[in-house]
């Protein structure tokens, strides 16, 4: 097939608000829906990840580098 020719039918597909067409499209190239992971997420681990974010926001974390010098010094490393 020539390039002008799938550029056209990218172009149509881009363009095109048919939803019906779309999902022929969709369905013949055996796309499937990607679903979001954090809808599949619990409403405790939602909970649990916006605190930490607001934790890291606030400066309230722990660097990589205290944790590994802890580590050192507690295990003798």
């Amino acid at each position: 097939m020539d390039i002008a020719v799938k550029y056209k039918i990218i172009s149509e597909i881009i363009n095109s608000n048919d939803e019906h067409v779309l999902n022929a499209v969709k369905s013949l190239l055996k796309i499937d829906d990607e679903v979001d992971f954090w809808e599949e997420l619990s409403t405790d681990d939602r909970a649990a990840i916006d605190e930490g974010l607001a934790q890291l926001d606030k400066g309230q974390f722990v660097s990589q580098e205290a944790v590994r010098d802890e580590i050192k010094k507690r295990f003798n490393f």
